[in-house]
């Protein structure tokens, strides 16, 4: 090699490779985690705002109660007992930020007098580790092994 080349030798570049590999396999892992922690805190979330616009809904509709489906949360054209526009088009089709919400009206009787809320991730592990759930009381209950219930404990 003359001493009037420039550049970098081919060491220098695999050095430079394997050390940017280093930082990537320490770095993808965090990154990770920081996302099913935002998948989280986003369906803990969509479940506060699907308990107030339930309440909303049995205050505007009292001779219904509450929603039979999150679909009659969702909006419309005009507001109405079956697509009352207080929920978005995202979150009234049930599935959200690596989450999926199953609603469900705890009485066939009119009006309706409670309702569940289950919101567990669409991969557990990948997009959520926790599963949450929320009824008429306002309360929303984790549990990180399987699909929670009003027997977990309640979120702090």
């Amino acid at each position: 090699m003359k001493k009037n080349d420039k550049g970098f030798s081919l060491i220098e570049l695999l050095i430079v490779v394997a050390i940017i590999l280093i930082i990537a396999a320490i770095a993808i892992p965090n990154l990770l985690r920081s996302r099913m922690a935002a998948n989280e805190a986003s369906a803990v979330g969509s479940l506060r705002t699907i308990n107030t616009a339930c309440v909303t809904y049995s205050t505007t509709y009292p001779t219904v109660g509450y929603p039979a489906s999150l679909t009659a949360l969702g909006p419309a054209t005009g507001a109405t007992s079956a697509s009352a526009d207080l929920v978005d088009s995202v979150l009234s089709a049930g599935t959200k930020s690596g989450y999926t919400f199953a609603f469900s009206q705890n009485s066939t009787n009119t009006p309706a007098y409670g309702y569940t809320v289950a919101a567990n991730p669409a991969s557990r592990g990948t997009t959520g580790q926790r599963g949450f759930y929320t009824d008429q009381s306002g309360v929303i209950r984790a549990n990180s092994t399987t699909s929670a219930s009003s027997s977990d404990t309640p979120l702090q």
